[in-house]
This record gives structure tokens, C-alpha cells and sequence, in this order.
């Protein structure tokens, strides 16, 4: 096993491969008891292997940490992580700590934590990266740095002392929502809360989208009514529509009088349709151009980077006027079939027709035509054909799997076949 200094916050993100080679996750966090003497030891990692799942191996199974990878022996038990009592978590727990100096030169946050394996042949920190508070009032200085011995310093947590969730959200900063999600739920709750309140509001929006209701309605309930509402116009139109139907009738309408007036009338409107409809699960805000519109025009409004894909696979054709409800829709035009022609050929001569459902066809009957036809999304129009939003796979799926499908016990019901029969249960053996 490789003797080198790591540093935690490097490794985070870090594969995990097998002898031969193979990927079998991510490092999300390092795992330490503390002694009564001594630093604190690392008993191994939590891992994220696929499907989101984080599961517990033991720093007996790893054979090398470095050089950006990290290897084990192959062995993986595939159940779920459960910190126990005692188990600190480095990333999610230690760093952003404050201490104090033992010598009383002052005090510090703890930045980044460098683990080692001894002579005993026992991995345990080694070294702490703390920050010190910057000199007077500058708005310049973050403060100098140094390193520091685990003897060194104390651990200070003052009473009713939230733990900063600065560096937590720094080292996750690469994490796809969904990933975040995942990540937070594992925390423990105020920590989560804490992590919440510090992140910006489209990317709290992102996570919660990623989130099952019943933990949307935890975090909404912590937020309080204004920052609700800011994180709440920032989610897209259904999944914000989906989450305030979820609550009682006079809250939803509290929300949706502090919201943005046209954010707030895009949900409105999507409340206004059952659930299980093309109209409950459409977005409101389809790419929308005319038939004189050109390719080179239809594929620069796909690039927009805040597009989702699925959103992005066709533009709707429509007559006057293209803010939803539009005029008559004409058809779709596949970005497929954009990079077929040149720059200069008129979308109206490439569309698909007939390819649309109305706001009252049944969630079932538009996965069947998603299907039926290949597509990722699919427009959605009024009585008079007008175009009022588009419904993507991922807002079918969503609507079709179980409503506890992002779960703990879903997921591990997904992944139970992995286990073999004789695995033991216990989750620090593997």
C-alpha cells in the first residue's frame, strides 16, 4: 500500500477500481474513529458505486491510495452505508470545523485533512490543513494557512454552533444534482440543513428536483416562505407545480403569491391539470420558432447550456404568436434531421407532423407514443391545437416508477440481487 501523505479533499471524486482494472466507484468520504490517545483512525472509505448507492469499505480491503485512484482487493459488500455511533465522516462532518491552538497562539478552521499509514501499518490523519481568520476587516484576505499536528489542536464546538458548510459545498462543487441529492440525504439532518441554507437558490432548486416529495417538503418547511419561493422560481415549472400540490391548499397559494408573477402563472396553469396528464407532466416552455425560421437558427437555440437534452432533441414549429399558448402547432423538427441540411434551409420544410398529444391524454398513452415513435419528448397542444409545453421521457419515468424510487429501500431492493448469499450483513465487514 502506497506510504504518500493524502489529503482528503483531493481524494473525494477519486475511482475505485478493482485489481484488474475495473471501476468500481467513487470516493465520497473517508471514515475515522477517534482514540484516546492518538489521531483519530481511518476504518475506511464510503464509496459510490453505480446506481448512487454509497456503500462502506473497510480500509483492510484497500491496497493502494494514490496518484489520484484508489485500489481494492475486489471484495465490495453492496450494502447501503450506515454511519455508526463513534464514525466520523472527514468530508461531510470534520472539515470546516473550528479549533483553537493548544499552545493558545489562536484559533483556526480546519480546511483539508492529510491521512497516512504508519508503521504499525494503521491508516490515521496525519496532518490538518487550518485556515486562521483574516487579519482586521479587508474584504481581500481570506487569512493565512498553515499545518498543524492533530496534537496540536482542539476541536471547538461552542453551543448552538452550526458547523460551516463552506467547504462541504466546495468539495461537492463537480457533483451533479441528482449526486448532490444523494449526498445530502446521507447526511445528518441539521448538517443537511446547514449545507442547504449556504447553497445558491438554482442549485438548491436542481438538487430538490432530484429529491423524492417527502424530502422536498423537510428541506421546503426549513427555508422558510421568501427563500421558498426565490428556490421555487428557479425549479422548472412541473417539478415546482408537482412539489406545491404536495401542500396544503393555502400554503401552495401563500408560495405562489411570493413567487415571480410569471413563474407563478406557468405553475398555476400546470395545476390546473391532473397529475396523470400530458398536461400535469408537460414543462411550459417548449422551443418554440417559426416555419420561415432557418437550421442554422433551430440549432443555435438547442445549444443553450441551461437546456435540459431531452428538451433540446426537437424544436416545435408553429404559427404566430411563439409564447405558449402559441398558434396552431405545424410539427416538430428533430435536431437529427437540423444537422442533415445546411444553414439556410427553412425549418417549415423539415417538420414532423402529427407527432403531439393533448393536454387530457393519460401519463400511460404518452409513454406508449414516446415509445412507439422513438422520442424523447413530445408536444403537447390544447382543444384548438395550440401549443401549450412539451413532455419529456425523464417527466414520464418520473411519473411511472414508483413513488419511492429514489429512496434508501428502493434502491436497495434494485441492487439486493448483487449480493451474494453468504455476504455477511454486518456493514464494516466486507
Amino acid at each position: 500500500m502506497s506510504t504518500s501523505r493524502v489529503f482528503v479533499g483531493r481524494l473525494a471524486g477519486c475511482g475505485v477500481f478493482d485489481p484488474v482494472g475495473d471501476r468500481v466507484g467513487r470516493v465520497r468520504d473517508v471514515i475515522v474513529v477517534y482514540r484516546k490517545s492518538g489521531s483519530p483512525r481511518v476504518v475506511g472509505l464510503v464509496v459510490e458505486i453505480p446506481g448512487r448507492k454509497r456503500v462502506f469499505v473497510s480500509i483492510g480491503r484497500i491496497t493502494s491510495i494514490g496518484s489520484g485512484q484508489v485500489i481494492t482487493t475486489g471484495l465490495i459488500n453492496v450494502r447501503r452505508f450506515e454511519q455508526r455511533g463513534g464514525e466520523v465522516r472527514i468530508i461531510s462532518e470534520m472539515i470546516g470545523r473550528p479549533v483553537d491552538y493548544v499552545d493558545g497562539s489562536g484559533e483556526g478552521s480546519i480546511e483539508d485533512v492529510a491521512i497516512e499509514k504508519n508503521r504499525a501499518g494503521t491508516w490515521e490523519i496525519s496532518e490538518l490543513f487550518i485556515r486562521r481568520p483574516k487579519p482586521g476587516a479587508s474584504p481581500f484576505s481570506r487569512g493565512s494557512t498553515s499545518f498543524a499536528k492533530w496534537s496540536e489542536v482542539r476541536e471547538r464546538n461552542l453551543p448552538g454552533q452550526a458547523q460551516s458548510a463552506e467547504h462541504l459545498i466546495a468539495t461537492y462543487s463537480d457533483l451533479k444534482p441528482a449526486d448532490l441529492a444523494n449526498t445530502l440525504l446521507d447526511l445528518p439532518q441539521e448538517r443537511m440543513l446547514a449545507v442547504v441554507g449556504e447553497l445558491p437558490d438554482n442549485r438548491l432548486a436542481d438538487v430538490l428536483e432530484e429529491m423524492a416529495e417527502t424530502d422536498q417538503l423537510v428541506i421546503l418547511a426549513a427555508l422558510g416562505d421568501n427563500r421558498s419561493a426565490d428556490v421555487l422560481d428557479n425549479m422548472q415549472p412541473d417539478d415546482a407545480a408537482d412539489l406545491i400540490a404536495q401542500l396544503p391548499q393555502a400554503e401552495g397559494e401563500h408560495l405562489l403569491t411570493l413567487m415571480e408573477p410569471e413563474e407563478a402563472e406557468d405553475v398555476r396553469m400546470l395545476l390546473t391539470y391532473g397529475h396523470d396528464t400530458a398536461g400535469g407532466l408537460m414543462s411550459p416552455d417548449p422551443i418554440v420558432v417559426s416555419a420561415e425560421a432557418t437550421v442554422a437558427e433551430g440549432l443555435a437555440l438547442i445549444r443553450k447550456h441551461e437546456l435540459a437534452p431531452a428538451m433540446a432533441a426537437a424544436v416545435c414549429v408553429t404559427l404566430p404568436p411563439y409564447e405558449t399558448p402559441t398558434g396552431k402547432l405545424l410539427g416538430i423538427v428533430h435536431f437529427q434531421r437540423m444537422l442533415r441540411y445546411p444553414p439556410h434551409e427553412r425549418l417549415g420544410g423539415l417538420i414532423d407532423e402529427g407527432l403531439e398529444v393533448r393536454v387530457d391524454t393519460s401519463a400511460a398513452e404518452v409513454s406508449r407514443i414516446l415509445a412507439s415513435y422513438n422520442l424523447v419528448s413530445v408536444p403537447v397542444v390544447d382543444a384548438d391545437d395550440h401549443l401549450v409545453g412539451v413532455v419529456t421521457v425523464d417527466d414520464v419515468l418520473d411519473h411511472l416508477l414508483p413513488d419511492d424510487w429514489r429512496s434508501h429501500e428502493a434502491d436497495d431492493d434494485l441492487h439486493s440481487s448483487s449480493v451474494p448469499k453468504n455476504a455477511p450483513t454486518h456493514k464494516g465487514v466486507l
